[in-house]
C-alpha cells in the first residue's frame, strides 16, 4: 500500500471501470461490497464508477476495502451541483481521507438537455469546487480534445479519457506533461474468437458511435467516416477493444502504457447487461496482468 496522498502514487498501473459497481438497489449492497473487497484483493488500484456517478456511490466500496480508490467516471457536471458535490466530497475525504478520487466531465447534448457550451460551463464548475475547498488535485477530468486536456494539466490532477486508443493516449501524454495523471479507460472482452470478439464489441461500440464528442475525436485521431459506419469498421474496433487470447489482451494494455498511460481502467465487455459484475472475467483478467 503506497503513503502516497497523490493519485497517480496510489492507484497504480490497472484498475476496473464499471457500471454495475454504482448500483443504488439494496439488495446488491452486499454483492457490491463483496466484489469490492475481491478487487482489492486481486490488485487492482483503483475502481471507477461508469454513469453519471458521485460520492455516495463510492462510500460502499470504499468501507468495503483498506486502501482501494474509488473515482467517478464521470460525474456530469449537467447532473450535479458543484456545492453540493464539494460537500459531498468533503465528507468521503474526511471518512476515507485521500481515496475518493472526483472525476468530471461535461456528458454529450444528447444526454443533457442543459448542453451549452461545455468548456466554459467546466471552467465555471472547477471554479466552483476551487470556492468550495476541493483541491485540484483530487479531481480528474474526462478529457479528448485539446483544451480540456490542457485543462486537466493545469486544474486537475489528471485526465480520465473514455473510448480512446494509444495514439490519443500518446498525443494526451504530450499535452498533460510528464507530471499529471493519465488513465485511459479501455474495454477487454476475453474472447479468442475474432468474429465473436468483434460481434460483442460491436454490440457495446454502437450507443457511442452516436455521440460526436467520440466519433469527432475519432476524426481528429486518424480515422474516416467509412469506419464509423455500420457499428465500426474492424480497424475502430481493433484500436478500442482489446480481445483475444490472454498475450493478445496483454500486449494490447501494455500498448497504452507503452503510449504514456500511468494507469489503464479496464472495462469487461461480455454478453451480458452492461451493469453486471463480470467477477470471473476480473480475476482472469488479473491473472494475465500478473
Amino acid at each position: 500500500m503506497s503513503t502516497s496522498n497523490t493519485v497517480k502514487d496510489r492507484i497504480g498501473r490497472y484498475g476496473v471501470w464499471s457500471l454495475g459497481l454504482r448500483a443504488e438497489d439494496p439488495s446488491l449492497s452486499g454483492e457490491l461490497t463483496d466484489a469490492a473487497a475481491e478487487l482489492e484483493e486481486l490488485g487492482y488500484g483503483a475502481v471507477w464508477l461508469g454513469g453519471s456517478s458521485a460520492a455516495r456511490h463510492a462510500v460502499p466500496l470504499l468501507e468495503a476495502t483498506d486502501h482501494l480508490t474509488v473515482g467517478t467516471s464521470i460525474q456530469s457536471i449537467w447532473q450535479y451541483d458543484a456545492e453540493a458535490s464539494a460537500a459531498a466530497f468533503a465528507e468521503v475525504e474526511t471518512a476515507h481521507p485521500g481515496r475518493f478520487v472526483l472525476g468530471l466531465g461535461v456528458s454529450h447534448a444528447k444526454l443533457a438537455d442543459q448542453y451549452r457550451r461545455p468548456y466554459s460551463a467546466l471552467v465555471a464548475y472547477l471554479d466552483a469546487l476551487d470556492t468550495a475547498g476541493v483541491p485540484a488535485d483530487r479531481r480528474v477530468l474526462a478529457a479528448l480534445g485539446p483544451k480540456t486536456l490542457e485543462l486537466s494539466r493545469d486544474r486537475a490532477a489528471g485526465a480520465v479519457p473514455y473510448l480512446v486508443t494509444p495514439e490519443h493516449t500518446a498525443h494526451a501524454r504530450e499535452i498533460l506533461g510528464a507530471g499529471p495523471l493519465l488513465a485511459p479507460e479501455l474495454k477487454v472482452v476475453l474472447e479468442a474468437d475474432p468474429a465473436r470478439a468483434r460481434s460483442l464489441a460491436r454490440d457495446t461500440l454502437a450507443m457511442y458511435l452516436a455521440l460526436p464528442n467520440y466519433t469527432n475525436n475519432f476524426l481528429r485521431h486518424g480515422f474516416t467516416e467509412d469506419d464509423l459506419a455500420d457499428g465500426g469498421s474492424d480497424r475502430l474496433v481493433d484500436a478500442v477493444f482489446a480481445w483475444g487470447d490472454e498475450s493478445r489482451i496483454r500486449a494490447r494494455i501494455d500498448t497504452f502504457h507503452q503510449a504514456g498511460a500511468d494507469h489503464v481502467a479496464l472495462q469487461i465487455v461480455t454478453d451480458a447487461e452492461r451493469d453486471a459484475l463480470p467477477r470471473e472475467e476480473w480475476r482472469r483478467l488479473a491473472s494475465l496482468l500478473g
